[in-house]
């Protein structure tokens, strides 16, 4: 049930497989999946799989959303694939420890309006919204919030009036309504495209309010302008107890696709702690079935904050999600047995350093993958530089697979940063076309 096309893009795995099937009909089932009209207002009922049954007891309420292109494929990536002129492959260490690495695609999850991982908890967030009467969200996020832009384009489409509240450290510098100063780069420039109505504040206001604050904050002034309008809180990253569950789906469908192949380690990058919390919970008891058998050893790759933090808010999402423990363990250190939180920011959160952005640019070529700078990249980066090499004979000869969560639109904001590397693998000459030399 692999398919490997030489040395270009990888090998996928077969979507939804359960059976093995020939490579022509693999091919066909990849190319032409089946597809059917829909509308991203039309909620449906959310059937929990049945390894939450018991643990979970929050379910969903309102159903979910068909907002997001699913399934996401999965690319194995081999060794050698791409290299160029007997360059080291800048994954060249995962080969030596004989690891084979598999990308599950979430940056394949829809367009440049709702690509990424935000999407999967936008379904179950914005069901939420339209079944209680809400004609306007508000959330947060940095400057180029992938999760702002995403919730922004899916309230569109869902006939939903988007608030942002963005963080920036130009807050100060923004001028009145009707100035252009705040700009149009990456995700901005979806979120401006669509409508949004942005409200600016600083990292030192965000970090002394608080993000849920100033989401309600919002909310309150929109419904005291005008009383008629009905504001939907989404917290930072759509991380909560209910936007989770869109990860709870998310491994359940990995699940399908894995035709045998056995995870050891499943590495993200985290940021709100959403994602880790749906999948940490989903591979822990998807494999479980009642035995002392866990699956993979989870990673989440902290691209802000400190691994306690993280800890800690995997464990307040988890009991939001209604999680029942047999044992008399606590939530936190059920989380803590099963998830391994690593620091991998490096400078900060948003910002790169020159390695971070020459890995991502040297990933690209080998694999024709684009990482982002702020969350998937810096996480893979971090992930095999130092999370790897604290005990490398743990990952020897075992299965890898790296959850690529989006986010592409922040490569953007790095042009200037990126203009020597990219002068240097991607010249532009001028064509002599008349032949004039």
């Amino acid at each position: 049930t692999m398919l490997s096309p030489g040395l270009w893009i990888g090998a996928f795995l077969m979507i939804g497989s359960t059976t093995s099937r020939s490579i022509g009909r693999s091919c066909m089932a990849l190319s032409s999946p089946a597809m059917s009209v829909s509308t991203p207002a039309g909620r449906s009922p959310f059937i929990a799989p049945d390894w939450v049954e018991g643990v979970l007891k929050n379910t969903p309420r309102h159903g979910r959303l068909t907002l997001a292109n699913l399934p996401t494929p999965v690319h194995r990536i081999d060794p050698g694939q791409g290299q160029r002129g007997g360059k080291k492959s800048v994954l060249s260490r995962l080969w030596d420890l004989g690891i084979t690495l598999y990308i599950k695609r979430d940056d394949m999850t829809g367009g440049i309006e709702t690509g990424g991982n935000k999407i999967r908890k936008l379904e179950f967030l914005l069901a939420e919204a339209l079944a209680e009467g809400y004609d306007s969200v508000v959330t947060i996020g940095g400057e180029q919030s992938n999760h702002c832009r995403a919730t922004a384009s899916a309230a569109r489409m869902l006939g939903l009036e988007p608030h942002l509240v963005l963080r920036t450290r130009r807050a100060n510098s923004i001028k009145p309504v009707g100035d252009n100063d705040f700009g149009y780069t990456g995700n901005v420039l979806v979120d401006r495209l669509v409508g949004s109505t942005i409200y600016t504040c600083t990292p030192g206001e965000y970090g002394r309010v608080g993000s849920q604050d100033l989401v309600e904050r919002v909310c309150q002034h929109i419904q005291t302008e005008d009383p008629e309008k009905k504001a939907y809180p989404i917290p930072v990253g759509g991380s909560n107890g209910l936007g989770s569950w869109g990860y709870i789906k998310g491994v359940d469908e990995l699940i399908s696709q894995l035709n045998g192949v056995e995870l050891d380690h499943v590495v993200f990058a985290c940021g709100s702690g959403g994602t880790a919390a749906g999948i940490t919970l989903g591979m822990v008891l998807a494999n479980s079935n009642g035995s002392e058998k866990t699956g993979p050893t989870i990673h989440a790759i902290g691209v802000c904050d400190n691994p306690d933090y993280f800890y800690q808010t995997v464990s307040h999402i988890a009991d939001e999600m209604g999680l029942s423990l047999s044992s008399p363990m606590s939530t936190e250190d059920f989380v803590r047995k099963h998830l391994i939180a690593h620091q991998g920011k490096g400078l900060g959160y948003a910002a790169s350093t020159p390695e971070e952005l020459d890995f991502i640019t040297a990933f690209a070529l080998e694999t024709g993958i684009v990482l982002d700078p702020v969350y998937s990249g810096k996480a893979l980066y971090h992930f095999i530089t130092d999370a790897l090499e604290e005990d490398p004979e743990l990952y020897r000869g075992t299965n890898v697979l790296f959850w690529h969560t989006g986010g592409a639109l922040g490569m953007y904001d790095k042009g200037e940063s990126l203009l020597e590397k990219l002068t240097e693998v991607s010249p532009v000459t001028r064509l002599d076309v008349y032949g004039k030399g």
